[in-house]
This record gives structure tokens, sequence and C-alpha cells, in this order.
């Protein structure tokens, strides 16, 4: 049996400049992992964030892209690149990407 975890990663619906991100930056990334994965999720309904840094208070509108995958580290490189890559289509500073270990009965 190998050993899975789901990968979560957090898209802003709008750009730091409060202009709104177009849909298909949204469907692009969802795309890109179903086509590695054979599968992907998201949930549509905005998600709701704050936080600080700097100082500076910050307010996030954001939806969540996943996909439940084996536990391997070309999975993890394959994420970490397109970390880089959504981090610069979507012009985030950052992008919260978690991993989860998880268990498929």
């Amino acid at each position: 049996m190998s050993a899975y975890c789901r990968y979560e990663i957090l898209l802003p619906l709008a750009f730091n400049d409060g202009r709104p991100v177009p849909q298909e930056f949204l469907a692009e990334a969802a795309a890109e992992i179903q086509r590695r994965f054979g599968a992907v999720s998201w949930e549509s309904q905005a998600i709701e964030g704050m936080w600080r840094a700097g100082g500076v208070g910050y307010h996030d509108r954001l939806n969540r892209i996943y996909v439940d995958a084996e536990d391997t580290s070309e999975n993890r490189q394959f994420f970490i690149k397109l970390k880089h890559r959504l981090k610069t289509r979507f012009q985030q500073l950052d992008l919260w990407l978690t991993v989860h270990p998880i268990e498929i009965l």
C-alpha cells in the first residue's frame, strides 16, 4: 500500500491591486494538475482570509484546489515548481500550498 497525501493550493480571486483574477487562470491551474494526476478538485465558494505582515492588514478571497496523490519526491517537486509558476501568474508574493498525509480506506 502506497502512502498518499493531499496537496492543497489557495488561489486568490483578485490580484493585489484589486482587479479580479480571470477565471481562466483558475481553470488553467486545475487543468495542469488534472493532466499530471488524472484528477483534481476545487471548492468554488470564496474562502475568506485575513492576515498581517509588517504591521499591514490584508484580506483575501480565495479558492482551494486540491488533489490526492502518492507521497513521492517527484510529486512534491511538481508542486514546488507549480507554486513558483502560479505565484508569477497570480502576481503574488507567496501562495499557501500545504501537504497533508491521508489514509485512503
